[in-house]
């Protein structure tokens, strides 16, 4: 039963990150393509923990921290690129 209600869960969000994947490209604005593409990385992250549970391993525990981290990293730095038109200050 649990295996079941986790492999729906994974089928949930392989959806959502697809329709997420498609506001990225669709997007009308930047900002929403960025919130988008964050979207994909949290949601990829919790399909790698499903994934995790419905195996019984902790074999992808680097991968779940480094997506974490590039998207987390990417986010910042698109925004602070669309805030003031470079990356790094030159003060």
């Amino acid at each position: 039963m649990f295996n079941t209600i986790l492999s729906i869960a994974l089928i949930i969000l392989g959806i959502a990150a697809l329709l997420c994947f498609i506001r990225a490209l669709l997007g009308p604005t930047m900002h929403d393509r960025i919130v988008a593409l964050d979207t994909v990385g949290i949601l990829l992250i919790g399909f790698v923990g499903i994934l995790m549970m419905l195996q019984d391993t902790m074999a992808y525990t680097e991968v779940v921290l480094v997506v974490g981290i590039l998207a987390f990293v990417g986010s910042v730095a698109i925004a602070k690129f669309l805030e003031r038109g470079n990356l790094f200050d030159n003060d």
